[in-house]
């Protein structure tokens, strides 16, 4: 192996590393953030409140927007990872309502 393919093969290695790591850290921050919307839809549920706060998911959505411009991130990337959460957290709010 050449030095150049040697330390490409290096950096790759590093940069994998790291992409575990993260994707640790992102299912163990979704495992504690469905922890908190579980303990919202149970609360939901005994005082009958709708499963939905299409106020909040809105507001939540450009706070959300706003911070991935600031990260360096596609916006629309982070408006479509949003509204896929948010939509298993009604899901799961319906179910405790049943």
């Amino acid at each position: 192996m050449t030095d150049a393919v040697t330390r490409a093969a290096t950096l790759l290695k590093g940069h994998r590393e790291s992409i575990d790591r993260l994707d640790a850290i992102l299912v163990y921050t979704l495992g504690e953030r469905f922890k908190h919307t579980q303990a919202v839809g149970k609360l939901k549920a005994e005082h009958a409140l709708p499963p939905s706060d299409p106020a909040r998911e809105t507001a939540q959505i450009a706070r959300l927007e706003d911070l991935a411009v600031q990260a360096d991130l596609d916006p629309e990337f982070a408006k479509k990872f949003l509204n896929f959460i948010i939509a298993e957290v009604i899901q799961h709010h319906e179910k405790h309502q049943e």
